[in-house]
Formats: C-alpha cells, structure tokens, sequence
C-alpha cells in the first residue's frame, strides 16, 4: 500500500498547499478557536490540532481512502453527508470538493471524476474528490489517507501564522511532533477503507465526531468579517 516510485511525485503535488484546491482560504475551524482563546500559542495550536487529527481527520482520511480503494463515490457522498452535522461545514467541503475537482481535472484527467461532477454538480465532498485523484494519480488508499490527514493539520497550523502572528517555526515544530500521529491515523484510516471494500459497505469507515468545530463552525459562518472561509 505505499508509495511506488512513479507515484512518489504525485503524492508531493497532490498534499502541497501551493495545490489550487482553495484549501488555502480556510482554517478548519482554527480562526473560530483563536477568537474564542482556545488557540493562543504553538501549545494551544498542538492541541487543536491533535483533536481534528483524531476525529474529523481521521473520517475524512477514511473516505479518501476508500474513494481511492474504489468504492462507491456517491455512497461515499451520501456518507460524508451522514458523518458532517454542520450545514455550514457541509456546504464547506462540497465547495472545496468542486474546486479540487477543476484543479484535479486538469491534472490527472479521470473518468471516474468525470462522472461524479456530473453527478454532483454543485461539489461532491472534498475527501471523496481527493480519493479519486489519488487514484487517477496512480496513488494508494493509504497515500490518500495520508493526504487527508496532514491536510487536517496542516491548514489549521498555517492559518495560525497569519491569525497569531505565530512564528513559523513554531507552527511547523508542530506539525512535525504530530508526525508519528499522522502515520498512525492514516494507517488505520487505510484499514477501515479495507474493511468497507471487502465487506461492500460504508459503515467500517469512521465516523469521529467533533461537536465543538460543528458549533464554532455554525458560529463563524454568521459573523460579518472574517479572515477565512471556515
């Protein structure tokens, strides 16, 4: 399940945040937290983004994996849907899935991609798009878990930069402390999408749940002026 050495590239293309996925335009619930003095320091940042990774990352990395394992992608939305109680953060991901699909079009042209913007034309869930393009990219389930998870990190530690001031060193020193939590995370995420191919349904996948972000999410998309997205 890793890394061939003709993917190994892809991979690097597919998790930089230069990617134009529109990622870059939202916190993850980070700016919410900042403004609630939940996040105030590197420690703080760690924290936070410790619980996403464990909940949140963890279901997102696991629908990856399997849309790269090659299972159903809109039973795959229909899940997605099922594991995201806030509408803010619903309409979120399917405007960060139609974005990744345009940029993924272009770049690893798909067939399969092809046929679910047809079907949801309005943006299927981001995770569910990102499966996909690992696997037109010729990637794993696994390296799309990994994708998913450092991208459940990596937008909150930068977006803290810019809402803190916070040193980029201290952002990054986290994100590299996290590391044997990523690998761990991914793998399991990769374990679960096993289980749902083989056993042909959606319910092995996790379902982590994060009631805080769904409310601070639901907050943050009525206040007048704000710096991100989500």
């Amino acid at each position: 399940m890793g890394v061939t050495h003709g993917a190994r590239a892809a991979l690097l293309v597919l998790a930089d945040g230069r990617f134009p996925a529109g990622g870059h335009a939202h916190s993850g619930g980070a700016e919410a937290a900042v403004k609630a003095g939940r996040v105030r320091d590197a420690g703080t940042l760690e924290e936070f983004c410790r619980g996403r990774l464990h909940t949140t990352g963890l279901t997102a990395a696991g629908l990856a994996a399997a849309a790269a394992a090659g299972l159903d992608p809109l039973a795959l939305d229909e899940a997605a849907d099922a594991r995201t109680p806030s509408p803010a953060l619903r309409a979120a991901a399917r405007r960060l899935g139609r974005q990744l699909t345009r940029a993924v079009r272009a770049t690893w042209p798909s067939p399969e991609l092809d046929a679910l913007a047809a079907a949801r034309p309005r943006g299927a869930h981001q995770p569910i798009v990102l499966g996909l393009a690992a696997r037109a990219a010729g990637l794993s389930p696994l390296d799309a878990a990994y994708a998913a998870v450092y991208e459940s990190v990596s937008g909150p530690a930068t977006a803290v930069v810019r809402l803190l001031s916070l040193d980029p060193f201290d952002a990054t020193g986290v994100l590299a402390r996290l590391a044997p939590e990523l690998d761990a995370v991914a793998l399991r995420a990769a374990a679960a999408a096993a289980s749902a191919a083989a056993d042909g349904g959606v319910d092995a996948l996790p379902a982590g749940a994060a009631p805080l972000l769904d409310i601070m999410a639901e907050q943050h998309a009525e206040w007048p002026v704000r710096l991100f997205a989500t």
